[in-house]
């Protein structure tokens, strides 16, 4: 899982496809849905046994088609039973958390909607959420209440897991300082938000809606701290040195 790489899921309706002429974009996506649906249905009929469902029966789902599309694909199934007590609440309440374009009478989305029986396919969805949440990902519960009216700017802001690739699904990849950017800020027309990444260093020009909101001091890892103070430190090195004042820049 660590160095493969997966197809990202096509974020958009098949008719918004063809507005954007990314027709062909869809449709493999489109196929890798429905593909991932099927690999669930027949992990389920290989893994239960009539009473109980092997405990490693979602790994070989993930294996294959990563956590982006496994979510995109078991949140789907659910949306489309949404009617159906036989699933959690808390199963239900975690689908609906995931946004599938509505397309004319759902009938795409019915063809990658998994067709297994939903008490079985319940405990599915919970095996799967469990290896997920064994990542340790960063969410909205860290971070501080009203993510739209936070100030951006000198805090360390969490990216939203959605945005990073598979092989980057770490909670160190999902922090960052932001810099600046007039998306740094509530209420400001510009959405964009400049970064530095705390893992690695790397910069970046991001959008606003790319993060879920400034990270609560008490879930700042130890490791991020001395990240962070590193940071700063030569940031304010780098605006006392000699020759880098407004009216002395050449």
């Amino acid at each position: 899982m660590e160095n493969k790489e997966f197809p990202s899921v096509y974020p958009y309706s098949r008719e918004e496809a063809g507005r954007l002429k990314e027709l062909p974009q869809w449709r493999d996506s489109h196929k890798l849905n429905v593909a991932c649906k099927d690999a669930i249905e027949q992990a389920i009929r290989r893994d239960f046994d009539g009473m109980h469902l092997e405990s490693d029966c979602a790994a070989s789902v993930i294996a294959e088609y990563g956590y982006h599309r496994t979510t995109y694909v078991l949140a789907n199934s659910l949306q489309q039973k949404e009617y159906d007590g036989r699933f959690s609440r808390g199963n239900h309440d975690w689908a609906k958390r995931t946004y599938i374009p509505p397309d004319k009478e759902n009938a795409y989305r019915y063809r990658f909607a998994v067709d297994s029986h939903p008490a079985v396919l319940d405990g599915f969805v919970n095996q799967y959420r469990r290896a997920y949440q064994s990542l340790g990902l960063f969410d909205h519960t860290q971070c501080l209440t009203d993510a739209d009216k936070q100030d951006f700017e000198g805090k360390v802001i969490v990216m939203s897991p959605d945005l990073l690739k598979e092989t980057c699904l770490t909670p160190q990849s999902q922090l960052w300082l932001c810099t600046g950017g007039f998306g740094s800020h509530p209420n400001s027309r510009g959405r964009a938000v400049f970064a530095t990444n705390l893992k690695d260093g790397e910069t970046a020009r991001l959008n606003r809606n790319d993060f879920i909101g400034v990270l609560a001091d008490s879930y700042l890892p130890d490791w991020a701290a001395e990240r962070l103070a590193e940071l700063k430190a030569a940031g304010q090195e780098q605006s006392e040195s000699p020759g880098m004042g407004g009216m002395e820049m050449q």
